[in-house]
């Protein structure tokens, strides 16, 4: 009984995981691409799937480590990309899950795509098998799809020029899909304003500048409304 309930759990799980994993089967194809095409082996795609696991930080690593980062700016810069997934865990249902390895492994695969998947749906209808399957299966589709696109990507003949760009493609169609969502005009403006800044202070650290003052923007704007209403440009 209790192995047929865990089965069907798992299918469900599978089931609820299936049409968001499709989503990242494009990016994880274009992050294994954009590896080799760097100069990474194939089977570095992999190594940072699982060791980051974190969509768009694994894109921007890609550039970390070709740039020869040193690991403060790297963790600060993480840090500050990821920031968001501290509240993810505050209402994320691992109580649900009974073993310390499934809730260790729950905590290090919370990604914007497992926790919307799970946000839809009520909490009472979640059991720890299902949670577990819509994070491993999630995970999965995107280990997959990167191995594939970093094997096919030593196919490519290195002539190919402009696949570097695909990181920064990635980002501004992200950054456009935000903006569509939110409408707020002064949210990009000031993006661009603190990177100039950031620039003309330290340009061999812009991105660890302009993250760094961008995210204390946004908390100074969240704990004070009143802020936040006069800086707002809502189209």
């Amino acid at each position: 009984m209790g192995r047929g309930l865990t089965l069907t759990e798992i299918r469900e799980g599978i089931h609820d995981a299936w049409a968001v994993a499709l989503g990242l089967v494009p990016l994880g194809l274009a992050f294994g691409l954009l590896m080799t095409q760097v100069g990474f082996a194939w089977w570095w795609a992999p190594i940072f799937s699982i060791l980051i696991y974190a969509g768009s930080m694994e894109f921007l690593a890609i550039n970390l480590v070709s740039a020869g980062v040193g690991p403060v700016s790297a963790a600060i810069t993480g840090f500050m990309v990821n920031f968001r997934h501290i509240f993810y865990g505050l209402t994320f249902p691992r109580d649900r899950i009974r073993s310390r390895l499934g809730r260790a492994y729950s905590t290090y695969a919370l990604t914007d795509e497992s926790y919307a998947i799970v946000s839809a749906r009520s909490s009472e209808s979640l059991s720890g098998s299902r949670l577990l399957s819509i994070q491993v299966f999630c995970q999965s589709v995107w280990v997959f799809s990167g191995i594939v696109g970093a094997v096919v990507g030593e196919v490519i003949p290195s002539s190919i020029q402009g696949m570097e760009f695909a990181l920064v493609a990635l980002f501004v169609v992200l950054a456009w899909e935000t903006f569509q969502n939110n409408r707020d005009l002064s949210l990009p403006l000031i993006a661009g304003g603190l990177a100039v800044l950031g620039a003309l202070i330290i340009p061999g650290q812009l991105l660890m500048v302009a993250l760094s003052a961008y995210f204390l923007v946004l908390i100074a704007r969240y704990f004070s409304p009143g802020l936040d209403r006069k800086l707002e440009l809502k189209l």
